[in-house]
């Protein structure tokens, strides 16, 4: 494992990623690990990893589970070794399809019986409370269809 510090360049291409991990709500290890594999013209293993970045084994095992859920990494061999090896996935396509299909599909799948369960709880309410009640399902049921309507389009423009 070469020990070696993070150049300049290195350290702009990771802060870059760890402020859109930010964005999304994932921890800054994610954006850690993504930004320097991004820019790594070599394969890295969870060792140079953690001696490049200084973080614990624990933040880059989940940091990478994370990442190759969203599609965002991927294993590679490399011969003669017997460790796991990394790259980025630098294609924004890959990475937006499994972020789709990992982060929001599941919660737009979800959202329909939560739906129309809140209907429901909402029908058994008291009378008095059930317009403005009912008023504020129905902003929840807007924004659900509009979700489901623009996330295909979103998955065009990107080319998936």
């Amino acid at each position: 494992m070469e020990q070696r510090t993070i150049s300049d360049l290195e350290r702009e291409v990771i802060e870059l990623f760890v402020r859109m991990a930010g964005m999304l709500n994932l921890p800054r290890s994610v954006g850690e690990l993504y930004g320097l594999l991004f820019i790594s013209p070599e394969p890295l293993c969870i060792d140079d990893l953690m001696a490049r970045l200084n973080i614990s084994k624990g933040s880059v095992s989940q940091g990478l589970r994370i990442l190759r859920s969203f599609r965002a990494v991927k294993p590679v061999y490399l011969p003669g070794s017997r460790r796991d090896y990394y790259v980025a996935e630098d294609q924004l396509r890959r990475i937006a399809a499994g972020f789709v299909d990992e982060e929001l599909q599941p919660h737009l799948e979800s959202g329909e019986q939560r739906l129309k369960r809140m209907r429901e709880l909402v029908g058994a309410m008291p009378e008095a409370q059930r317009p403005f009640l009912e008023e504020k399902v129905e902003h929840l049921e807007n924004w659900h269809r509009k979700g489901t309507t623009v996330l295909p389009l979103v998955m065009k423009m990107i080319d998936r």
